[in-house]
């Protein structure tokens, strides 16, 4: 037992990943340190995608090291890297090298043959829940990439699926990228009286179906509000779609807000849509949203699009992607049972706990570390 809280306490991993300049992401960081891992993360000072820039927020920092470095190419999803990486690594010495990014980007191979020229295991992520071809040279890259990784995590089973049939055949392992904090994420204290107040959180693109959310709300007869939070290429044409349905009073477009701003946002909703649709090259590949909104007592309601079914399982509503009458029906189900809405928010809490805290995907990812680990020795 004493060697093996050594070993323990020696455990140096370093994580590169764009994602974790989102505070809300970060407990995540701080769960992994406190099981005995020597934690450094490496992320750009910001990054850029269709809402605009987020900036690194340093919200969840206790036990470990959180380092900005330049990024070259940022918002370019397949072409960034990090032009100090190398030295970084140098430096850090670590053994263990978490590559928080899909294999078909140019950041992945440079961290992976950085990775291997220092002597450290290696593993990426993936969400691709789609098998898509990619052209040259990143498909080159990827079969690469999935040939000399030490191992790999899919956020969803569907991504560990495509994985597979592309070719992977290292050691593999299926975690979401990230938790959910149960205490920055809880039901409110009381909910005082208001119109029943539905929300959409995320990106506003068109596969993110919010027209959809805009016409089915359109169909809700009696009191009745729509909370839009995001921003993102679509907003302009959601904003001229709510005023020709006449929406115009009832609909809020309250942009692109810091993730620490987000717990309170989940306070002012009776329900949470996401009525994502699948695109040849897309499909919903987790909804993070929801899990969150499920941590702050708030009904879900997704449509049937790629992971959002697995994620809400019978703690909400599903309806069929796209259909727009269905949707209000869901809807207007909501808004007339308020016993409803109590039953689906008390089993929302309860899956969210059961499966999609911080405290689980930093239990789970360790011990894919120290698998690595005793397989080195």
């Amino acid at each position: 037992m004493r060697g093996r809280r050594v070993k323990r306490q020696s455990m140096r991993v370093l994580m590169l990943s764009k994602a974790c300049v989102v505070g809300i992401y970060q407990p995540k960081l701080e769960a992994i340190a406190r099981r005995g891992v020597d934690l450094s993360v490496l992320v750009p000072p910001s990054w850029r995608d269709e809402r605009g820039a987020q900036h690194l927020e340093r919200s969840f920092t206790a036990g470990y090291r959180l380092r900005p470095i330049p990024i070259r190419f940022n918002g370019n999803f397949h072409l960034h890297h990090y032009p100090t990486l190398a030295r970084e690594i140098a430096d850090l010495q670590p053994q263990i090298l978490h590559i928080d990014e899909e294999p078909y980007n140019l950041a992945t191979w440079q961290a992976l043959r950085l990775a291997r020229r220092a002597g450290a295991r290696s593993l990426f992520f993936t969400w691709q829940n789609i098998a898509r071809r990619y052209p040259p040279p990143f498909s080159w890259g990827e079969r690469w990439v999935m040939r000399r990784a030490d191992c790999a995590i899919a956020g969803t089973e569907a991504a560990a699926e495509v994985l597979r049939g592309k070719g992977y055949r290292g050691r593999l392992a299926t975690i979401p990228q990230f938790g959910t904090s149960e205490s920055l994420f809880a039901p409110p204290a009381s909910r005082p009286a208001r119109p029943f107040t539905i929300g959409y959180t995320g990106r506003m693109v068109p596969e993110k179906g919010i027209d959809i959310l805009l016409q089915a709300a359109a169909r809700l007869g009696g009191e009745w509000r729509l909370r839009l939070v995001g921003g993102g290429s679509a907003r302009d044409e959601l904003t001229s779609l709510a005023q020709a349905l006449g929406l115009r009073d009832r609909v809020t477009f309250a942009g692109q807000l810091p993730s620490a701003d987000l717990p309170a946002q989940y306070h002012q909703l009776d329900a949470l849509v996401l009525p994502s649709l699948t695109r040849p090259n897309w499909k919903e590949q987790f909804g993070r949203v929801l899990v969150e909104a499920m941590a702050s007592g708030v009904p879900v309601v997704g449509s049937d699009s790629g992971a959002i079914p697995g994620v809400i399982g019978a703690a909400g509503l599903i309806v069929r992607e796209g259909d727009v009458e269905a949707l209000a029906r869901s809807l207007a189900e909501l808004r007339a049972q308020p016993a409803l809405r109590r039953a689906l928010s008390e089993q929302g809490r309860a899956r969210f706990l059961a499966h999609f805290t911080h405290e689980q995907v930093a239990a789970a990812t360790v011990a894919v570390y120290r698998e690595m680990l005793d397989n080195m020795a």
